[in-house]
């Protein structure tokens, strides 16, 4: 991976209380890693705090942006780090799904770990699309016409997708290589 596969990109992370914080922090470095400059974009308004696992709490982190005062139009790509309590607060919340959905709409590159595919389902973006998840999620993603599989990181026309934090090494270099390749033409919503 060279240092400047992102130069120049602006890479919005979406979460809120609960995220887990290697699904946060690792992407986040990869990121930083390839030039891109991350951003925190939360319905909170000052910072998070995450969890390691679902019981310990983690770090707290400053939000950049919060959600309904940016869009999908200010950032290159979109990094969804799970968490059960950040997935399930996020995924009910409308003006989350607004911006996720328009990342898909613009055709940008969006990578999405864990429990983040719940928040997929509720903005409507995965209508027969291949993409992995936490095993808990895989009736729910089918149920929304996904195909689920068991796969350490998959990529499906510029959704990029993995299971844990177990497979943090292979979506971090999969979401650098998508997000320097641009938008997708099959990404849609």
């Amino acid at each position: 991976m060279t240092t400047q596969q992102l130069q120049g990109q602006t890479i919005a992370f979406l979460a809120t209380r609960g995220v887990e914080q290697a699904e946060l922090t690792s992407p986040w470095d990869a990121v930083k890693a390839a030039g891109g400059e991350p951003k925190l974009v939360s319905p909170e308004a000052e910072s998070i705090t995450a969890m390691k696992g679902d019981w310990e709490h983690g770090d707290s982190f400053p939000v950049d942006h919060q959600t309904g005062t940016v869009s999908a139009s200010d950032f290159d790509a979109l990094v969804m780090p799970g968490g059960t309590v950040n997935a399930d607060t996020l995924r009910v919340d409308s003006a989350v799904q607004d911006f996720v959905r328009g990342f898909f709409e613009q055709h940008k590159p969006v990578a999405a770990i864990c429990h983040a595919p719940w928040t997929l389902i509720n903005a409507g973006v995965i209508q027969g699309r291949k993409l992995t998840s936490y095993h808990s999620l895989s009736e729910d993603l089918k149920n929304a016409g996904a195909t689920w599989v068991d796969e350490e990181v998959v990529v499906d026309q510029g959704l990029t997708t993995s299971r844990n934090p177990n497979d943090l090494d292979a979506f971090n270099a999969k979401l650098v290589e998508e997000f320097a390749e641009g938008k997708h033409s099959g990404q849609t919503a």
